[in-house]
């Protein structure tokens, strides 16, 4: 499909590269001093506290997730009350102190010191969190945001990997732990230069700070599930989190126990799956079209569910020895192994980008920071509940490749739940799927379509595909006025129940149904919603304009709203089309992959909404190149 924008664009502007910046160098950061420390306790500082080296790595990694519960709350509501931007550079003003608490902590070999730098830099992360998910709606265009969260989405994992690596790297090296500080402290630096061009990002409305961080978390989640949609999208992402960190964590144990590998190989298949959930964040984009395309979620938690399964059984029955990463890829099964942990990844970037787009666009602005945080409080509360399935499943005696199959049967559970009390996400999946599968569709002007309030759109009536193409183009949902006899049939009826059309009869046919559709439509409109009718009255089946009818006039004088018109061109003559007889009786009639094209017009005000304009208007539309 053809799109109005190139994601590639964002990162030559001053609204997004400044924050792509700092937001990788931040978590780059993160982990050059994780990693760090966790070789430091493990190969180099002894005991503390009495403590085994696996104990500490789990406290550590306890202590650097323990601020965004205690803190999470507070983080939001300071995000929400002060200039993003400001608050982003005072932010890492700071990291460069925790910093210079991590090179003291590095230089003197200090296991105390180097937790508390630790604790203190999941602190400055639970802050930065919320603003850098906040600040994008305010910062990009409705286009863009999809494309914004792919790019930090996929830059964060990425950093997550490079800074393990590096900071494993440097603590390898002579004189190592002064190495891995000194970095430390250059890469905050670097963080808070690349925070200085952040544009402005004032709050959005007034808050009052509320100090207790569980009785504030309770009030965030009550204002996220105001939006059962909201608030199932946040379980969502938090399931991720909780089947991500199942994989991720116990990686290096499969590696060890189950493929008899070396840490060379972990590390490997650790950037697969990694660059695996880039690759995905990025492709999610792409076929989201720089809109929210939750189609896309059930399609990921699907391949989440498929290639978890599968790796089970591509999990080799017994270890080789000593393998490293040449060695492996001479095994048999490798490669099915090697595919299964990016295909992971790469589902899984797919299923979370819509997922935290849909927050970010539709919760309340002025509470969105606060939204972010709460969504951040259930990740870790899925990750500690991960890692306590792990260590119960463990310690039954499960191997690694049985709790791989549980989480992955466990995501079906989760995501049939999900999908049943939000319907949506199947709806927009069997649109996306039957729209792309047969379309390419070139689309033009989506900004005329208002990113808030009401409007009535008004669209040529060219076959059966037409709803499906509006409803696949559009950033917003969309109610539909439509034949309430097309409304009965089976498929378009599961797709339009759901979308809550509003089923339409000729006067002469039924006068209490068509009443009724017009009370409908009144009342969504009032609503701020978007309704969609064609104001010929049917199908073509000449390919070209009938009459447009005067239900608009009604439509517009009872619920003043804008009027936007749109125009397809390209499906006349298609199997939906009513040309040379009836719709949908000669099948592949024009192949498949037919280029469609979608035209958006500026609205028109609903006094000058006459069908005699609509319909030149649509005219000139469908005569664009």
């Amino acid at each position: 499909m053809t799109i109005e924008h190139n994601p590639l664009l964002l990162l030559r502007t001053r609204r997004f590269l400044p924050l792509f910046l700092t937001q990788f160098l931040g978590a780059f950061n993160d982990n050059v001093l994780k990693q760090g420390l966790m070789l430091l306790v493990t190969f180099q500082a002894g005991a503390f506290l009495g403590l085994s080296p696996a104990i500490t790595v789990t406290v550590a990694n306890g202590l650097f997730v323990l601020p965004m519960f205690l803190f999470s709350a507070s983080a939001g509501q300071v995000a929400d009350t002060f200039d993003k931007a400001v608050l982003t550079r005072w932010i890492k003003t700071v990291e460069i102190g925790i910093a210079g608490i991590a090179f003291w902590g590095f230089w003197v070999h200090s296991v105390p010191i180097l937790l508390g730098a630790l604790f203190l830099m999941g602190l400055h992360s639970t802050f930065f969190g919320p603003i850098k998910y906040s600040i994008l709606p305010q910062h990009l265009k409705a286009e863009e945001v999809v494309g914004g969260n792919a790019w930090v989405e996929s830059a964060t994992f990425v950093a997550i990997l490079l800074g393990s690596i590096v900071g494993g790297v440097l603590i390898s090296l002579h004189k190592g732990a002064q190495w891995t500080g000194a970095a430390c402290v250059l890469f905050a630096i670097l963080g808070w230069i690349a925070a200085r061009p952040i544009p402005s990002a004032p709050p959005l409305g007034k808050v009052q700070i509320n100090w207790n961080p569980f009785s504030e978390i309770a009030r965030n989640l009550r204002i996220a599930s105001g939006d059962r949609a909201v608030f199932l999208a946040m379980a969502g992402i938090s399931w991720f989190w909780f089947y991500g960190l199942l994989l991720q964590s116990q990686l290096p144990a499969y590696v060890s126990v189950v493929l008899g590998g070396q840490e060379a190989l972990s590390t490997f298949l650790s950037a697969v799956f990694i660059v695996g959930i880039a690759l995905g964040s990025l492709v999610a984009e792409r076929a989201s079209g720089g809109k929210v395309e939750l189609g896309l979620v059930p399609m990921g938690s699907l391949g989440l569910t498929l290639f978890g399964i599968d790796l089970f059984f591509a999990s080799p029955a017994s270890p080789g020895h000593a393998l490293g990463i040449a060695d492996f890829l001479a095994q048999a099964g490798s490669w099915r192994i090697i595919a299964d942990f990016a295909l992971l990844g790469a589902f899984g970037g797919l299923y979370t980008i819509p997922l935290y787009v849909m927050i970010q666009t539709r919760c309340p602005a002025e509470y969105r920071s606060r939204i972010v945080a709460a969504n951040n409080v259930l990740n870790a509360a899925f990750m500690v509940a991960s890692a306590l399935l792990t260590v119960a499943g463990l310690g039954k005696g499960l191997s690694i490749p049985q709790l791989f199959l549980i989480g992955a049967l466990m995501n079906l559970a989760v995501a049939l739940f999900i999908y049943k009390q939000v319907p949506e996400f199947l709806q927009r999946l069997v649109v996306w799927l039957i729209v792309h599968a047969v379309y390419r569709v070139r689309a033009q002007g989506h900004a005329h379509i208002p990113a808030e309030g009401p409007a009535l759109l008004i669209c040529n009536h060219v076959s059966y595909m037409d709803p499906l193409i509006i409803m696949a183009e559009s950033r917003r949902p969309v109610r539909f006025v439509m034949d309430h006899r097309i409304f009965a049939k089976p498929l378009i009826r599961f797709v339009f129940k759901e979308a809550r059309a509003i089923p339409i009869a000729p006067a002469k046919d039924d006068p209490v149904m068509l009443e009724r559709a017009y009370d409908e439509v009144a009342a969504a409109l009032t609503n701020g919603e978007l309704v969609a009718i064609f104001p010929e009255g049917r199908i073509t089946d000449t390919g070209e304009l009938y009459p447009f009818k005067g239900g608009v006039n009604k439509i517009v004088e009872r619920t003043p709203v804008p009027v936007v018109p749109l125009a397809i061109s390209g499906l006349w003559g298609s199997f939906f089309s009513r040309k040379g007889g009836a719709a949908m009786t000669r099948p592949l009639r024009r192949g498949v992959f037919n280029r469609i094209d979608f035209a958006v017009g500026p609205a028109l005000a609903p006094q000058a909404a006459t069908p005699e304009a609509l319909q030149a208007e649509v005219a000139r539309l469908r005569t664009r190149p």
